[in-house]
């Protein structure tokens, strides 16, 4: 909602720019995918390592 209304006051101040923004929003989103993709692909595999390292301890009744 904050960035709705900021959009909105960007598009009363300067509404070529708030345009250009909402052309490129988009467009800076599909680029940025990889990146998101990635780093859910590396926190599976911290959270891959911490789970077979802190097994020992739970199986043997560790908290």
């Amino acid at each position: 909602m904050f960035g709705f209304l900021l959009w909105l006051l960007l598009l009363f101040l300067c509404w070529p720019l708030a345009l250009l923004a909402l052309v490129l929003y988009p467009v800076v989103w599909l680029m940025l995918l990889p990146f998101r993709l990635l780093g859910i692909g590396v926190e599976a595999v911290f959270e891959l390592l911490r789970a077979i390292v802190l097994l020992p301890a739970r199986v043997l009744g560790g908290r």
